[in-house]
């Protein structure tokens, strides 16, 4: 394993500002949260150019980045508690989030100790390894009498002297999905660009200010009871990671020239199709490209390619974008193999992706339907020979949460390496209208990939 040496400066636990009275807050998980529960943790890192020396790093910008850290929380209480998570499945209880004063979140402080930030912040396939020095391990799980208490974020930052900083974040999916993330990322980005002035701060953040209230999601068939019913008896999964990956990671461009290449060809193969979109021609082809390079697997089987999609506005009544928690449904394709690596595999993913998004996705009545059956559709997925999913939506721009510095150089996002087959996607750095498809996969794969979606542009 190539590792990246880092050298640990500090670890430290953010409260909010304490106030004189004592704060309890319980926030119950709604059925979309519940959903999330057994998933890996989600683990991102964003990469901004800043050169700075060590003792301004350690005397200026962690100051100042524990202050706007601390001011923020305060708007997000509930990512500086923990899940309950109760002990005993032979009671009624369920899982909550509680907030009580004197809760803190983990920040680390660290150092890279080799000049290689240059190379971190490539797109050309990397030992996906080097990158898990910069992402926050969650403090240990804690015991109460009737429930395991489990911190729900951790936050780590990293010099690279003269060169740069890299911010991680770790966090439980069931806490929020990347709509309720990113939000709070660019909130202590912005807390932390004005200086902590809560004055301008409310200002800037008034439409993404969070709520936390769980009866914007209505659930009269008691879904939250049937998924946990389904869950409760299923251990819970160490939020460690597990190295090495035995994986390198690239990123792809597509630009604005080749996402209107793509979506041209499947306009003129299928004329009649609505919402050929960016995000529908660069998945297709992704998808069509990744059967092609994986490996060999029966005609006749089925490929799946899944995709989470923020139901916010897309459900009756609609939820407040600044609602924070899991919102999300997912839209879905399934074709058969020999279809997907065949001429027309591009054309038919296209068709199949865009026709779920036009029928069921963007369909008030359908988008939730069946939505008590998500956990045995779920195990359908499992028994998938091969199913390809989405982290990420260029819809939420991470990369513009700017401390400060400008915009982030690079996003990646660590945890698709825990994930059999999957993608990242974001917004292109460089190119207005681009877009930047992040891949994780055994380096002999990853070669095979490279090869075949440059030669299908």
């Amino acid at each position: 394993m190539a590792a990246t040496a880092t050298t640990l400066l500090e670890t430290c636990r953010i409260q909010p500002p304490i106030s004189d009275d004592e704060l309890s807050l319980s926030v119950p998980l709604s059925f979309f949260d519940i959903a999330w529960l057994h998933f890996h943790p989600i683990r991102r890192l964003l990469f901004y150019i800043h050169p700075c020396s060590k003792p301004y790093f350690l005397e200026t910008l962690v100051p100042n980045l524990k202050e706007s850290l601390s001011l923020t929380l305060k708007h997000y209480l509930p990512a500086s508690g923990n899940l309950l998570y109760p002990k005993t499945t032979t009671t009624d209880k369920k899982p909550i989030f509680r907030y009580v004063t004197g809760d803190s979140v983990s920040l680390t402080i660290a150092e890279s100790n080799n000049d290689d930030f240059d190379e971190l912040i490539g797109n050309h396939a990397r030992d996906a390894d080097r990158f898990y020095n910069f992402v926050p391990e969650f403090p240990p799980e804690k015991d109460e009498l009737e429930y395991k208490i489990i911190p729900l974020i951790a936050l780590q930052i990293t010099l690279f002297p003269g060169r740069g900083i890299c911010i991680g974040f770790s966090n439980h999916h069931c806490f929020g999905d990347a709509s309720s993330i990113v939000g709070f990322v660019r909130a202590w980005a912005s807390m932390n660009k004005c200086n902590g002035d809560e004055g301008l701060f409310p200002t800037k953040q008034s439409e993404s200010l969070p709520v936390f209230d769980r009866s914007f999601i209505k659930d009269p068939l008691q879904i939250d009871g049937i998924f946990w019913k389904v869950l409760k008896d299923a251990p819970l999964k160490s939020s460690s990671f597990q190295l090495p990956t035995n994986r390198v990671r690239a990123t792809y461009v597509l630009h604005p020239a080749d996402i209107q290449k793509l979506k041209d060809l499947v306009l003129t193969k299928k004329p009649g199709l609505v919402r050929v979109s960016s995000f529908v021609v660069t998945v297709s082809y992704v998808w069509t490209c990744l059967a092609k390079s994986l490996e060999e697997i029966e005609d006749d089987a089925l490929e799946f390619f899944i995709f989470a999609v923020d139901v916010r506005a897309r459900i009756n009544p609609p939820v407040p974008a600044n609602y924070f928690g899991n919102c999300l449904s997912y839209g879905r394709a399934i074709i058969e193999h020999k279809t997907l690596v065949g001429e027309l595999g591009f054309f038919v993913a296209a068709e199949a992706i865009a026709l779920d998004i036009k029928n069921r996705v963007n369909n008030k009545d359908e988008v939730l339907k069946g939505a008590e059956n998500w956990m045995s559709d779920r195990k359908k997925f499992r028994g998938a020979v091969r199913a390809v999913g989405v982290s990420g939506s260029p819809k939420f721009d991470l990369c513009d949460a700017d401390f400060g510095w400008g915009r982030a150089r690079k996003l990646e996002v660590v945890s698709i390496d825990g994930e059999k087959y999957s993608i990242s996607l974001c917004k292109s750095n460089d190119l207005e209208g681009g877009l930047e498809i992040g891949l994780s996969l055994p380096k002999e794969r990853m070669e095979a990939f490279a090869a075949i979606f440059a030669d299908g542009l």
